[in-house]
């Protein structure tokens, strides 16, 4: 079993109408996902993309999303912007540091927190469309060139973050140290030829 480590820069939460959350010291985590936040809830309707019809109420595996420091700043570069993308303006419960792909991070790995929170990842978090307009009308380029509004799909196709449920209640502060195992196979699952 693998375990990585990381710490908390910043915990958010919110239900903006421009999808962005506001920065707070602390978050509270029930099972039903953040508390005062847009995505808690046990379930949700899906949208376009999900496998099943448009409208349909599923099972809300995006409870919680999360980006990272390192995978902003590479955002920040294939964009060409001034300043990285925030946190707060993705939308993001959650940004850590000490995880250069962490979206690559596989479903099934648990975040530790020290209250006992526990964050279970659910997928890759890929970036929307409505998003990358309001970035290519806000931000500035390094170059001067104007964005378009794809730059940011382009941009954060591989490192927009993860999303998923919570595992255990709790507190995640800002500054907090997150324990992070991996998923890996179960060795009773893994078949042998003996």
């Amino acid at each position: 079993m693998t375990k990585l480590k990381a710490t908390v820069v910043s915990v958010h939460a919110g239900s903006n109408d421009d999808m962005s959350k506001q920065e707070h010291a602390s978050i509270d985590v029930e099972l039903d996902g953040i508390v005062g936040d847009a995505h808690r809830s046990y379930s949700r309707k899906t949208w376009a993309g999900d496998k099943q019809a448009e409208g349909t109420v599923r099972r809300n595996e995006r409870q919680w999303s999360a980006v990272s420091v390192e995978e902003l700043a590479d955002i920040q570069d294939a964009m060409d912007l001034v300043d990285p993308p925030t946190p707060t303006e993705l939308g993001a419960n959650l940004c850590l540091s000490g995880i250069s792909e962490l979206s690559r991070l596989p479903k099934g790995t648990v975040l530790r927190f020290p209250s006992g929170a526990e964050l279970l990842v659910e997928e890759y978090n890929p970036p929307c469309h409505d998003m990358g307009k309001k970035l290519a009308e806000t931000r500035a380029t390094r170059s001067g060139n104007p964005l378009s509004s794809t730059s940011f799909s382009k941009a954060a196709k591989l490192s927009r973050g993860i999303v998923g449920v919570v595992e255990v209640a709790g507190v995640i502060n800002t500054g907090d140290a997150v324990e992070v195992e991996l998923y890996a196979t179960p060795t009773w699952l893994i078949r042998t030829d003996d």
